[in-house]
């Protein structure tokens, strides 16, 4: 009887709400399918020419995007066709030869040659097999593509292939691996033959004669053993390749998710990734010298500190006598030859995420010359740097490197000679350059960044020696920029809190203005409701640090004294800025709190993107710690500024947002009356390595790390309501999170929490019924138990 009346209550609540255009959100108009809201363009590129831009949109409501060519000249839109939309991004996708007069592309599985200055395309190949292209070698006149793994070559005045390399699984005939045993008994039969010893001279002899007269084009086999070749690259001037063999555990164990939901009526298994501390890869550096047929194994033990064990593993004493000291594992993430094939510069890195080291390759010797070592107790990111992305870096010359480095705390774009190791900042304060892209001319370095304020963008561009910033734009909000090729303009993809992403266009490295090109973003339904320019303010942790929030009020006469902390996901995120949210469903669910009464507070927590290093590695080897203080103490701020009941807060979150609850509910149950944690991680053993390695080491080598950051070690302190939301198929936090807690708390006796599943659903919800049932099931949490 009771349910029946409160379902009343809701109903009526319902009704109510519907006299102007701030109360008439509902749950199921703002979880319907995205279109409702409108259409932003996405994926923009420009033509080779610079005279169009491409760009991903829907304005007539379709199923998915289509591409469409915005033309500078006559301003017109034109939809392509799917044929063109697919050949335009596989030539944006190209490389550009040292002129940047041709492009070579891949494109339905073969290889082209495109002239920028006429548009004329020359088919390379026309074979089955997938193919990709690697780049311009030998003086811009080969054409170098990879098919499985090998190089190739196709010489531009000739028009003839041939195979650079030819890796094959396995061991050379003329050396088989041997065992200790076999080994001996080989050595043994050479001692005690002197015929069997003088054959085997005479072989060798022989061998080494046909190897010195051996023809400078003949293909060498390169055997790999039980590794595989990965980053497989040939220098500028066709003289050396470089690659790594990668060797993978045997014993690594696969997780597999159940889909129960299929077309054939079966379940079907989802083979999805390890989990982190599982056994790692290792690779090796190798280069091949073409001219001298010798492969060179290049060696990681000279870098600076590889010996040194990181800090974090003297709080585990060895048994036992201490061992010598071995090389920490490390890997090439990224290799860049200069234009003069000259030099390589190899970005290494360690693999427990310590340390990066910038290091001069030598090709002829295979030594390593390091220009730069970053290194942090906690773990290498930051924009720019590399972590969750690849990092941005290459070559202004023969001689000078770019690259960005958190050296100051805030990640900036430096310049080092590589001949005098001189090293020079671009930028510096107290802010990050969040993207960096150098101007084909290699003139300007164009860049966005948050000088300003920490939540807003803008973009710049300032010259590669340094000096003033020109600031290209100047509104309050988020970018993303795209210059054309002929430098002359930009694509500028721009957004604000409330205003969904458009496209601009404006001339490169002026004070024009933005020239709007899209604008059907925002639909007249989606617009009729007046979307909240939310506040966006700081108020002071318990460690003195100013905290970044946004928060959405109620007016006056609605204001219920409850409160809702909406915590986003990914950990690494800003969310708490001037653009168009990643979360936006969120965004406007929490408009409709707001309208209902309750106060809503939304902050970047520490370990949120776009605060500098510090905040950055806030969580080291402690989720759910420093981080979660900045979320009690925003309740504590509602509290004390606002006059929030404090037995009336809530919380709710997905993700990294979803785990931020369940640590909220089961430490620190005072504080937060009801939560709903959507698709959690409830335990970190269970992760992926990526992400969790770097931030808490691994399991069994930081097992204080995983005990303190887990949830699932916690459950024990929920007293208040808990409503857990999960996708079955999730492959990233897996459905297996929820089931190991649900068991956890039937086992304590826990009484007042819910599990709700939804069996068609990865990670990121699609279906407009699963986030509505989703959402009404928040909604039912905090008017039931905040209300």
């Amino acid at each position: 009887m009771t349910r029946i009346l409160l379902l009343m209550v809701l109903f009526c609540a319902d009704a109510a709400y519907g006299q102007n255009p701030k109360d008439s959100l509902t749950i199921e108009k703002i979880m319907q399918d995205p279109k409702w809201i409108g259409t932003s363009p996405s994926d923009i590129y420009w033509n080779y020419n610079g005279k169009s831009v491409y760009f991903k949109w829907n304005p007539e409501k379709s199923v998915s995007d289509s591409v469409y060519e915005y033309f500078l000249s006559t301003r017109e839109i034109r939809k392509t066709s799917y044929a063109e939309g697919q050949r335009s991004r596989a030539i944006h996708d190209g490389v550009y030869d040292h002129g940047r007069n041709r492009i070579a592309y891949a494109y339905n599985d073969d290889i082209f040659l495109l002239s920028v200055a006429n548009g004329n395309t020359q088919r390379i190949t026309h074979s089955p097999g997938k193919k990709s292209v690697v780049g311009f070698s030998s003086h811009d006149n080969w054409v170098v593509y990879s098919i499985s793994d090998n190089l190739y070559a196709w010489s531009i005045s000739e028009g003839t292939n041939i195979q650079l390399t030819n890796f094959i699984r396995g061991n050379s005939p003329e050396s088989p691996q041997r065992d200790r045993q076999d080994q001996w008994l080989a050595e043994e039969q050479l001692r005690t033959s002197d015929i069997i010893k003088e054959r085997k001279n005479k072989k060798n002899l022989h061998d080494n004669y046909l190897k010195a007269i051996k023809e400078k084009d003949t293909l060498r086999n390169i055997y790999t053993g039980n590794r595989h070749p990965d980053n497989v690259q040939i220098s500028p001037d066709g003289k050396f390749i470089t690659y790594s063999l990668v060797v993978s555990p045997a014993n690594i164990r696969q997780t597999h998710v159940t889909n129960y939901i299929t077309e054939s009526g079966y379940t079907g298994e989802l083979i999805d990734r390890p989990k982190v501390g599982n056994p790692e890869d290792s690779s090796t550096l190798y280069v091949f010298d073409r001219s001298r047929d010798s492969l060179i194994k290049v060696s990681m033990d000279s870098l600076p500190g590889i010996f040194d064990p990181p800090a974090f593993l003297k709080e585990y004493p060895a048994p036992g006598k201490p061992n010598k000291p071995s090389p920490r594992n490390a890997s090439v993430v990224l290799l860049s030859w200069n234009d003069a094939g000259s030099v390589a510069i190899a970005d290494i890195r360690s693999t427990d995420n310590k340390d990066r080291w910038l290091a001069k390759l030598d090709p002829y010797s295979g030594r390593l010359a390091v220009i730069d070592h970053q290194h942090d107790e906690a773990w290498i990111a930051g924009p720019g740097i590399g972590w969750l992305g690849n990092p941005i870096m290459g070559w202004i010359n023969n001689a000078e490197f770019y690259f960005q480095s958190e050296a100051t705390g805030f990640s900036h774009p430096y310049i080092c000679n590589t001949q005098s190791g001189e090293k020079k900042a671009i930028t510096k304060g107290q802010f990050e350059v969040q993207d960096l892209v150098l101007s084909p001319d290699k003139k300007y370095f164009y860049m966005v960044a948050n000088e300003d304020h920490p939540g807003k963008q803008q973009v710049y561009r300032i010259g590669v020696s340094g000096g003033v910033k020109e600031k290209i734009t100047s509104m309050d909000g988020g970018y993303e920029f795209f210059l054309s090729p002929d430098e002359k303009h930009l694509a500028l993809r721009y957004s604000y809190q409330n205003k969904p992403w458009e496209l601009f266009i404006k001339d490169a490295g002026s004070n024009s203005k933005m020239e709007q090109v899209t604008n059907k973003a925002m639909s007249s339904e989606w617009s009729s409701y007046p979307w909240r320019d939310t506040k966006i303010f700081t108020f002071t942790a318990r460690d003195g640090k100013p905290v970044y929030a946004r928060i959405y009020e109620p007016e006056k006469s609605k204001k219920n004294n409850a409160a809702v902390i909406f915590v986003h996901g990914a950990g690494y995120l800003q969310n708490v800025d001037y653009r168009w949210s990643y979360y936006f469903r969120e965004y406007m669910f929490n408009n409709l709190l707001a309208d209902r009464g309750y106060t809503v507070l939304d902050i970047d927590y520490r370990a949120s993107a776009g605060y500098g290093r510090d905040w950055r590695t806030g969580i080291y080897r402690h989720m759910g710690g420093k981080d979660l203080d900045d979320e009690i103490d925003a309740a504590k701020y509602l509290v004390r500024e606002l006059g929030i009941d404090p037995a009336r807060i809530g919380m709710y979150g997905g993700s990294y947002g979803g785990f931020m609850t369940l640590m909220a509910l089961f430490t620190q149950p005072d504080i937060f009356k009801a939560g709903a944690a959507l698709r959690p991680v409830t335990d970190w053993a269970h992760y992926n390595d990526g992400y969790t390695s770097a931030i808490l080491n691994y399991p069994y080598n930081d097992s204080l790390a995983y005990q303190l950051s887990s949830p699932i070690n916690f459950a024990a302190g929920l007293k208040n309501n808990l409503l857990i939301c999960h996708g079955m198929v999730d492959v990233n936090v897996q459905f297996q999170d929820a089931v190991r807690l649900a068991q956890r708390l039937i086992e304590l006796g826990k009484n007042n929490w819910e599990l709700a599943v939804y069996p068609v659903e990865d990670h990121g919800f699609v279906e407009p019924s699963s986030w509505t049932d989703e959402y009404k099931r928040i909604f039912r949490l905090f008017e039931t138990n905040l209300k």
